[in-house]
């Protein structure tokens, strides 16, 4: 430091640069784009910090990211690797060991070991457009280098068990109201120096501090129902019980126990399943040929359709900004459409303006206009020509169909090539699915665009090629016919639903189906029975239930009877399973929870196989995502191929010829691509 308090930089080509100013000096992590937290990074951190320590010119040391972000998390190349030194424990030592102030000067994302780093500091300065938090269930472990200890002595027990279960990032304002940070400046460097300089030679070490006083019946319930929404999983177990052992525990032993516990969990299947889901999603965007694509660019959206589905379409694009004009053929259903919408709206902050219109007539200023309407093809078609005569060149035509042939819809319009399918999912305002779907002749900035929607409104979008049910409802309807079979194998339908909540699901095969109604899945049956003329392998018993009357919970009865909104098994339903099996002679034998759940598992994955050889997927790993995101296959399992490579491959093999039953049977070679 030159005497009249310029700034001497030192190391330029370094991962960590030095400046000292006035006494302080400042450690800029130049790690790009986010400043991971790799081995040469950490090895940078602890050599410098050593090197500071006994430096008579610096007073105080101040943490800085050098591209907008302090540290945003750990090296993602580094995950499923063994652990190599330093490792941050090690980093975090020297941080307190250091008998100067090190104070945290937070910008962007401090995440995960980046908070971390942040609390093994004396101090923590944060600028107004930060956040910070502990985001490591995400990945199925807890943080494992101090985090659920020093969290509780810097806000209370029930905030920090909450902040950490629910992987959410604080922004600054927040961070300062709980604790978690100690001042919130608009000019992070100077706030930062003057708050070093101001802090003193003091140390201020968190391990050194009691935890903060909290309500002992708070946290008790906090836990209960954290445990609950957990539903049995091992790291939220160990989630709640590292909170606990930071304030019931003394420091260096609840340390312990929280490395002994993230060691446990890094290397467990449930953790290896995350990161791949956590891979797949960034892998999806990545189309071949779309590189150097610029995206057709979308600020307007017209929707046709104002039912549920496309009131909630409608209240996905306006709460990302999009404003949207809806119409419908009913003007009854339009009229109820803004309240509905707005119902959607209530957490929504500052949505995009909706205009309801009379008239497909008048969306032909939107830059991307959609259908939403009944699961027909003749609608649909004659639909898709009025958008080919009304709206605007370079315009997006796009349809919700779950089912439908897009090229035939498409070929309705004089413009195939601007036509795409947005499959979303209901509710669409909250599932996170949107299977993109690409016809024979979709333009590459039509499917760019569409894929760069899909970013905009928080959707994981997969690509899926043409075909029947594309990817997940054709995995989804294979699944179910094996559900049914089962029926007539001996089963009743509460013992497979029984059997696959087990698994993780939230709901079974039959409960799911009584939610979406049971006149859907036989409008969508009888539609492929009418075109392939072949209803031999069909399980009757929907067909009989519909004819019935029973359309699922919204007629109060369906695979099960309802009362008050709650479920029970019918003697009528299991009379008509009776009389299905007899009319093929077949003896009802039992059929353990085990055996239920690995021919469920296996229709599954064998028709997953089928749509990866039918290039209907591109991607093993996309399957995976359809089916968590869109389905509510357990993500502890990581998707249904990527649990399938977990399996040995002779039952697996034994499993899909099972189910196949003489039909198609997957390529289990495909399991064997990294792809």
């Amino acid at each position: 430091m030159s005497s009249n308090g310029a700034a001497e930089v030192l190391n330029p080509n370094l991962l960590v640069t030095r400046e000292v100013v006035d006494g302080v000096a400042i450690l800029i992590l130049d790690n790009p784009p986010v400043n991971a937290l790799s081995r040469d990074l950490r090895e940078a951190i602890r050599h410098e910090i050593a090197a500071l320590s006994t430096d008579e010119n610096v007073t105080a040391i101040v943490l800085m990211g050098g591209n907008g972000t302090f540290i945003a998390g750990a090296d993602l190349r580094e995950f499923g690797k063994p652990l190599s030194n330093p490792t941050l424990p090690d980093v975090i030592e020297t941080i307190e060991s250091c008998p100067k102030p090190v104070i945290a000067a937070i910008s962007g994302s401090a995440l995960g070991g980046g908070y971390e780093i942040a609390l093994a500091c004396d101090g923590r300065v944060a600028d107004d457009r930060s956040s910070v938090g502990l985001p490591e269930g995400t990945f199925g472990i807890i943080p494992g280098a101090g985090g659920t200890v020093r969290l509780p002595r810097l806000t209370d027990a029930v905030t920090a068990l909450e902040m950490i279960t629910s992987c959410r990032p604080v922004k600054a304002s927040e961070a300062k109201r709980l604790g978690l940070v100690d001042e919130v400046v608009t000019d992070l460097r100077e706030g930062a120096i003057s708050f070093a300089r101001n802090f003193g030679a003091r140390k201020n070490c968190l391990r050194d501090l009691p935890p903060k006083p909290y309500d002992q019946d708070a946290f008790d319930a906090a836990v209960k129902a954290t445990l609950k929404r957990g539903k049995g999983r091992p790291y939220v177990f160990e989630q709640a019980e590292a909170i606990w052992r930071a304030v019931s525990a003394p420091f260096d032993d609840a340390l312990s126990e929280a490395r002994a516990a993230f060691s446990r969990l890094r290397d467990s299947d449930e953790s290896a399943a995350l990161r791949h889901l956590f891979f797949a999603e960034r892998q999806a965007a990545r189309i071949e040929g779309l590189d150097s694509v610029a995206p057709i660019e979308v600020r307007t959206v017209a929707i046709v359709g104002a039912g549920t589905m496309g009131s909630g379409i409608a209240t996905a694009f306006l709460a990302a900004g999009f404003p949207v004009k809806l119409t419908d053929f009913k003007p009854e259903v339009l009229d109820s459409a803004r309240e509905r919408i707005q119902g959607f709206l209530s957490r929504a902050t500052n949505p995009a303006p909706l205009t309801l219109v009379s008239s497909v007539e008048e969306l032909g200023d939107c830059d991307l206009v959609l259908e939403a309407v009944f699961e027909n093809m003749e609608v649909k078609t004659d639909l898709m020509r009025l958008f080919d005569r009304v709206a605007k060149p370079g315009a997006i035509l796009a349809s919700n169909t779950s089912y439908l042939d897009l090229d035939e819809i498409a070929a309705a319009t004089s413009r195939p090539e601007a036509v795409v399918g947005l499959h979303f999912f209901a509710p669409a305002h909250i599932m996170k699915l949107l299977e993109v779907v690409r016809g024979r002749n979709t333009a590459p900035e039509i499917l760019r665009g569409a894929l760069a929607l899909g970013k905009k409104l928080r959707k994981v979008a997969v690509v899926s090629g043409v075909g029947e049910g594309f990817i997940g409802n054709r995995i989804y309807n294979a699944y179910r016919a094996q559900s049914e079979a089962m029926l007539i194998d001996g089963c009743y339908p509460k013992d497979v639903d029984s059997a696959i909540e087990a698994l993780g699901f939230a709901m079974g095969p039959f409960a799911v189906s009584d939610m979406s109604g049971l006149d859907i899945a036989w409008a969508n049956r009888k539609r492929k029975q009418e075109v392939t003329g072949d209803k031999s392998k069909d399980v009757p018993v929907l067909e009989w239930l519909v004819a019935g009357g029973r359309l699922g919970r919204k007629t109060g009865a369906g695979w099960y009877h309802y009362e008050d909104g709650k479920s029970a098994p019918d003697s009528e339903v299991c009379a008509l399973i009776e009389k299905a099996r007899g009319a093929r002679g077949v003896t009802p034998r039992s059929l353990d929870q085990d055996e239920i759940q690995q021919r469920a598992l296996a229709a599954i994955v064998n028709e997953a196989l089928l749509v990866l050889e039918d290039g209907i997927a591109s991607r093993a790993p996309d399957i995976d995502l359809v089916l968590i995101n869109g389905y509510g296959f357990p993500r502890h399992l990581g998707g249904p191929l990527f649990w399938a490579k977990q399996q040995p491959r002779n039952r697996l093999q034994k499993d899909l010829e099972t189910v196949a039953a003489g039909g198609r049977r997957g390529n289990v070679s495909l399991l064997d691509d990294d792809a």
